[in-house]
């Protein structure tokens, strides 16, 4: 079959129908000529601009630089020339697909915004991960909105004001990667890139019904950095399939000498785990949140016992753990504030951030190295504790990613530092500990939910198994047949 005949069976990519394409089809398509780069790029910026108004989840769109560099890729492929398609990604896994990214990620040309005014120069460079992207064929579409910083779980700034979750529009999506869940889940991008420091990738996810997966500490090279936050923030992306996660994830592990971390070597690719379908695992559960003092809410208890059910019909063993949760918060706090004052001093114009982003940063210039020491190693031990009591005969740990709904909209907003993070205790109190820690994991839509906000179900594995985590949930996926989508534009 021809580019021209299997294009027929397709017919024009309208932005409703791209809206519905994973990235794996969109992929699929372009390198067969069902539809070309440029279609698939202009459908995308017709539906950003159809849907992404109210939401707010867009920042910048490189509407310009995206058309030219999917027609470019579009004649590297008509040339039929290897070098050419190669240096295109014409033939790569995300050969044509749009991608948003977080306002953390450089992106040579835009201003790394961090959510707030702090940069104003544009990029010279790309950051190692869109590096990746690009050779594997995505399309930089645009950056998405963020806390400054990537301070709070939710989604709002001064600069940017706030971003409200496709669901429900008085709700938030989460954060600090609201901006790239909502892009993903109102169909404006199959892919969106976030940064997870204490939940950002799998509270939004959790948040806004989409996978979302934060890889081992040091499986995601951050450079031009060489850690973030001390180790506890992790790159990785949002999709709406757990086909789709593996292979962008696929495309961006690897480390780079720069790295301050390196993680266990995977024992197959994330797309190899996908292809497990047979493999049964022990699946070690809690109703106890990993945050004292935070109390579980009767519709997410009821989500994790449905979803423990679930995976016990599809013949995993399932035992319920009541295991005390190590202490992290002192770790976390000590990390967290370190890194915002390290990162404070690297913007621009520092006196233009928020005053709750001045506030930690100045608690952060304030801890002595001998406290810093003593965290990281705590974070060390917090690991040891986690593999001892939940890890050593199980092959899955599985809790709720949030203990609570989803939060209204407008929380946290026009707080200071310490209201900011006090309240956001109960939104990270089942993430955080793992970035302290450093294990992989993930977010599911959890099968049931009594109203109309998605649920997450947080899967945990021993660093270096996101094999495991991508073969259960692929499992999973294809047990419940696919995730439901907000209705947005239809």
């Amino acid at each position: 079959m021809d580019r021209n005949e299997h294009s027929a069976s397709y017919g024009d990519l309208t932005p409703s129908t791209y809206a519905t394409l994973s990235a794996t089809d969109i992929a699929e398509g372009v390198r067969s000529g069902a539809f070309t780069a440029r279609a698939v790029i202009e459908a995308a910026i017709e539906r950003i601009r159809q849907v992404n108004g109210p939401l707010n989840a867009m920042t910048v769109i490189r509407h310009d630089e995206a058309l030219g560099e999917a027609s470019a890729l579009d004649a590297a492929l008509a040339s039929g020339d290897p070098a050419r398609i190669r240096t295109f990604g014409a033939d790569g896994p995300l050969a044509g697909v749009p991608v948003a990214v977080k306002e953390e990620y450089d992106v040579a040309g835009l201003p790394t915004t961090l959510g707030g005014y702090g940069n104003s120069s544009p990029a010279q460079r790309d950051s190692e991960a869109i590096r990746r992207l690009r050779r594997a064929g995505a399309i930089i579409i645009g950056k998405t909105t963020m806390p400054e910083f990537g301070q709070i779980p939710l989604t709002n700034s001064e600069r940017y004001g706030l971003t409200l979750n496709p669901w429900d529009e008085t709700r938030s999506p989460g954060g600090s990667s609201g901006g790239s869940a909502v892009a993903v889940a109102a169909g404006m991008v199959p892919i969106g890139l976030g940064a997870d420091g204490g939940g950002s990738i799998r509270i939004p996810a959790a948040c806004c019904g989409l996978v979302g997966l934060k890889p081992a500490r040091g499986r995601i090279s951050p450079a031009p950095l060489s850690e973030h936050w001390h180790g506890l923030v992790s790159l990785g992306a949002i999709t709406r399939t757990v086909a789709d996660t593996a292979v962008v994830n696929d495309v961006l592990a690897g480390t780079m000498p720069s790295d301050t971390f390196v993680a266990p070597p995977l024992p197959m690719s994330h797309v190899e785990a996908t292809l497990q379908t047979s493999r049964s695992f022990t699946v070690a559960w809690s109703a106890r949140p990993a945050t004292p003092g935070v109390a579980m809410s009767a519709e997410v208890e009821r989500a994790l016992r449905a979803t423990v059910a679930l995976l016990e019909g599809m013949g995993h063993h399932m035992k319920e753990t009541r295991r005390v949760w190590p202490a992290a918060a002192d770790a976390f706090l000590t990390q967290f504030a370190s890194g915002m004052a390290i990162e404070a001093a690297a913007v621009e114009h520092p006196q233009l951030l928020e005053g709750r982003t001045r506030a930690t940063a100045d608690i952060g210039r304030t801890i002595p190295r001998f406290m810093l020491d003593r965290a990281l190693r705590r974070s060390e031990a917090i690991a040891r504790m986690i593999d001892a009591r939940f890890l050593t005969h199980a092959d899955v740990l599985l809790l709720p990613t949030l203990p609570v709904m989803t939060p209204e909209a407008d929380a946290l907003s026009g707080v200071g530092a310490l209201t900011s993070a006090s309240g956001s205790t109960v939104f990270v109190a089942n993430t955080a500990i793992f970035n302290v820690s450093g294990h992989p994991a993930l977010s599911l839509p959890a099968p049931v939910s009594a109203s109309s906000l998605p649920i997450g179900m947080q899967f945990v594995a021993r660093p270096g198994r996101e094999d495991v985590l991508m073969a259960l949930a692929a499992q999973i996926e294809q047990r419940v047949g696919g995730w439901p989508s907000p209705r947005m534009g239809e």
